[in-house]
């Protein structure tokens, strides 16, 4: 009788256990798990249609700026990558 009295509080306590370790922060990372997960989808989808990450109208101010520096990093990054490759 004992145990089904104790068996429904340590089945609920392992739920909440399995759920606080699976919002958990990454290993060397951070962000959350589900932060991280949300930017691969993010860059999946520009992978696969371009179109939906180009984005079309008017910059807010000093955004035009950032975009334009981040391009360039990343051009950057990317060259650097592929000389690495070509060795």
């Amino acid at each position: 009788m004992w145990i089904q009295t104790l068996g429904r509080p340590a089945v609920a306590l392992m739920l909440a256990g399995l759920v606080a370790g699976c919002s958990s922060i990454l290993p060397g990372s951070s962000e959350p798990a589900s932060a991280a997960a949300s930017e691969r989808v993010v860059s999946d989808n520009c992978k696969f249609l371009r179109s939906r990450c180009i984005h079309e109208g008017s910059y807010d101010a000093g955004e035009r700026d950032y975009a334009e520096l981040e391009a360039r990093r990343l051009n950057q990054a990317e060259l650097q990558r592929l000389r690495r490759m070509a060795q």
